[in-house]
């Protein structure tokens, strides 16, 4: 299966079903806002680690971008300064970016929906980054509790976000299935009156205590 094929199926199956089907590793522990509510979105990191309040590494890193990234903009201690608006969302949109990740805060939030480019951000605020330090491009960042690697598939929903490891694609993708198959049989089960309170056990259980 391709990249982009994978990327695809692991953005329908959602945040929640990817984590739960995956051991529940991977997840991006943080509160991640979606400007667009509704969007879900999967794709290899690229990523921009930024100096401490800056965002020169988001510019310099739209000249690697390629159709179909996840731009995973961060910074050494996350806090709500402005890494991207706009301009840098309208040269993120126009580079095929599937959408983007900021571990800080966005500005221009009316603009971004206008834009139609799936963010996720920590905080809204339009205190402005400067553009002295260089910052890191494609390097692993930690966000969350979990470590994102270039290239690592970034999943993205209402939800919030969590990294699947690109070695663990494929293996992941099959426990997707799985699950959603097996979810598929349970709320058919539940549509027909049945309760999970009996069907796991945990009402005989109660009754025994």
């Amino acid at each position: 299966m391709s990249a982009a094929n994978a990327a695809a199926e692991l953005a329908a199956a959602g945040v929640a079903t990817v984590y739960e089907a995956g051991g529940r590793v991977g997840l991006l522990d943080e509160d991640f806002e979606p400007v667009l509510p509704g969007a879900k979105v999967a794709g290899p990191a690229r990523i921009a680690l930024c100096g401490q309040d800056d965002n020169r590494a988001v510019h310099e890193v739209m000249a690697h971008l390629r159709p179909g990234d996840v731009l995973v903009l961060t910074m050494p201690e996350p806090r709500p300064v402005a890494l991207l608006g706009d301009l840098l969302a309208t040269q993120a949109k126009a580079g095929g970016a599937a959408g983007v990740l900021v571990n800080a805060s966005v500005r221009d939030v009316a603009e971004l929906r206008e834009l139609g480019l799936p963010v996720w951000t920590r905080w809204r605020r339009v205190r402005g980054a400067t553009k002295d330090h260089r910052g890191s491009i494609d390097v692993p960042v930690t966000i969350g509790g979990t470590t994102i690697a270039p290239g690592d598939l970034v999943v993205l929903d209402d939800d919030g976000a969590m990294a699947v490891p690109a070695d663990a694609v494929d293996t992941t993708l099959d426990a997707v299935r799985a699950r959603l198959e097996k979810e598929a049989g349970l709320r058919d089960r539940w549509l027909a009156g049945e309760l999970s309170y009996d069907a796991y056990g945990m009402r005989a259980e109660d009754e025994k205590r």
